[in-house]
C-alpha cells in the first residue's frame, strides 16, 4: 500500500476504536440522565424514542456513528487484498450495520402511539435488522479473509464471537414471542452484550488493520 492509504486505513482503525468505546459510554450516560431507565431491562432504541430526554443527543450520535461504520467499512477495503470478493462482501456488511444500527435508528425513532408501534417504529426495527444480520455474519466471512492459517487465534476468536452473537441477539429476539419471562425482563441487557461482543471484534480488525502499516 502506498503511504497515504496507510495512514488512511490508520486513522480508520483509531477512529473505529475510538467510536466502539465513545459508544457504550454515551449510552450509559445517556440512560443515567433518563429518569426511570433501567440499562438491563430497557432497549438502547428507547433512549432515542420521542419521549426520551435524550432523544436529540441519541438520535445525532446514532448517526454519526453509522457514517464513521460506513466510512470504516469502505477503508476496510484498503487494508486487505481488494482481488478478494470477501473482502468487498465483508467491507459492505459493515457498511449495512452503520446503514441500519446508526443511520436508520437516528433518522427513525421507536416511538410508539396507543401502544402501538408507529411507521417510524417499524422501519427502525427493520433497518436494525439489516445491520444486526450483517455483523452477526460478518465474522463467517472474516474466516475466508483471515484464514486459519494466517492467524489461528484470530479464527478460533471468529468463531466465539459469531457463536456469542447467535445467542444474544436469539435472546433479544424472544421479546418478539413472549413477554412478561426472565428472559424479556433483561432484553437491555441481551443487547448490550451482543453490542459488547461485536464491538470487541471491531476493535480487534481495527487493530490488526492498524497493523497492516508494519507489514
Amino acid at each position: 500500500m502506498r503511504i497515504s492509504q496507510l495512514n488512511l486505513v490508520g486513522t480508520a482503525a483509531i477512529i473505529c476504536i475510538a467510536a466502539c468505546i465513545a459508544d457504550f459510554a454515551i449510552l450509559f450516560l445517556c440512560g443515567s440522565h433518563y429518569p426511570g431507565y433501567s440499562q438491563l431491562k430497557n432497549t438502547i432504541s428507547s433512549l432515542g424514542a420521542s419521549i426520551s430526554p435524550v432523544s436529540t443527543l441519541i438520535s445525532v450520535w446514532w448517526t454519526l456513528i453509522g457514517i464513521i461504520f460506513i466510512f470504516f467499512g469502505f477503508i476496510f477495503r484498503k487494508a486487505f487484498d481488494k482481488k478478494l470478493k470477501k473482502v468487498k462482501s465483508a467491507s459492505l456488511l459493515i457498511m449495512l450495520y452503520g446503514l441500519g444500527e446508526g443511520i436508520g435508528s437516528g433518522l427513525f425513532k421507536a416511538d410508539m402511539t396507543a401502544g402501538k408501534m408507529t411507521l417510524s417504529f417499524i422501519i427502525h426495527d427493520i433497518l436494525g435488522g439489516i445491520g444486526v444480520i450483517a455483523a452477526l455474519i460478518l465474522p463467517l466471512v472474516m474466516l475466508t479473509i483471515i484464514t486459519k492459517k494466517n492467524r489461528y487465534g484470530f479464527y478460533l476468536f471468529s468463531w466465539i464471537v459469531f457463536v456469542i452473537g447467535l445467542i444474544t441477539m436469539f435472546l433479544f429476539a424472544i421479546r418478539f414471542s413472549s413477554k412478561d419471562n426472565v428472559i424479556d425482563l433483561y432484553r437491555g441487557l441481551w443487547q448490550r452484550l451482543f453490542m459488547l461482543n461485536l464491538y470487541v471484534y471491531f476493535i480487534t480488525i481495527s487493530v490488526i488493520m492498524y497493523q497492516q502499516k508494519y507489514i
